[in-house]
């Protein structure tokens, strides 16, 4: 299996995981906010990761090198993170995905300045496709600025950071080490968050195991995105998780009823054709 092949295969578990991640992330919101839920959830990955590397002999690849940089990945993180979450619990799984598709026109207008990469007139055509796709399906004349909808835009702009930053940190740093940090950073700025008004809500028995649900496909989803970044660019591992929108589509009108219209079928084949172009790039520049 090539190195393109390869990163397909960990951007498709990434896929997976956001979107178990979005329906028990909505599950778990008619019991606790946003902050309370990214606390138990971290603290939840601290013993998850710790453990792993633990078992599996990877504690000694934790380490405290590229401090800055992790801290700058996990503020933007948190960031998104937050109101991503939020966005979910207000506003149809398909819109919040399609706004938060934004990120990877940002990561591949950022990662030629950022990290050197090299921005063909081809990729940048796949990704404005991509892009145009999620308008469609989007439909922003038909939203209104609501918070949800304001929250699912600006959680792009996180993503974009941590995606970046993440990008950074996989040359020189291990997944085990990467997802530590996260998981205690996060835990961190939560606690401070969530216990600023003095009332952390705890959850309920039988809320529990879906939080654990929550922290297991977040971490898998970035370990998986870790992986795939390890592997190719960023600006071509970004458009590929465009897939993930028509199945969040089809995942909110089987679950929750959600509208499934045709824009969403016509700006998803926008969408998959753009990352098409790009993985055809890709290969032939391989």
């Amino acid at each position: 299996m090539n190195a393109l092949l390869r990163a397909v295969f960990w951007v498709a578990g990434a896929t997976c995981s956001f979107i178990a991640m979005a329906v028990t992330g909505r599950e778990v919101s008619r019991e606790l906010d946003t902050f309370e839920l990214m606390l138990y959830r971290s603290l939840i990955g601290i013993i998850i990761v710790t453990s792993v590397a633990a078992l599996t002999g990877n504690l000694r690849n934790i380490n405290t090198q590229q401090m800055p940089l992790h801290l700058t990945r996990n503020i933007g993180h948190f960031t998104g993170q937050n109101l991503w979450f939020f966005a979910i619990s207000t506003i149809p799984l398909a819109q919040v995905v399609a706004l938060e598709f934004t990120t990877p026109l940002w990561v591949a207008l950022a990662a030629p300045l950022i990290l050197g990469e090299r921005m063909t007139w081809l990729r940048g055509f796949a990704v404005f496709l991509g892009f145009l796709g999620v308008l469609i399906v989007a439909r922003p004349d038909e939203l209104v600025l609501e918070p949800g909808v304001l929250a699912a835009a600006g959680c792009a702009v996180g993503f974009a950071i941590t995606f970046l930053a993440a990008k950074s940190l996989a040359r020189t740093q291990t997944v085990t080490c990467i997802l530590f940090w996260l998981s205690v950073m996060q835990a961190v700025f939560a606690l401070i968050l969530a216990g600023f008004d003095g009332d952390i809500a705890r959850p309920s028995i039988g809320v529990l195991p879906i939080v654990v649900a929550v922290s297991v496909t977040g971490l898998l989803a970035h370990f998986c995105l870790t992986r795939a970044l390890q592997i190719a660019p960023a600006s071509v591992v970004s458009p590929m998780e465009f897939a993930r929108l028509p199945l969040i589509a089809i995942v909110g009108y089987l679950l929750y009823d959600e509208p499934f219209a045709l824009a969403i079928l016509i700006g998803g084949a926008l969408i998959l054709t753009g990352n098409t172009i790009n993985i055809v790039q890709s290969n032939r520049g391989h």
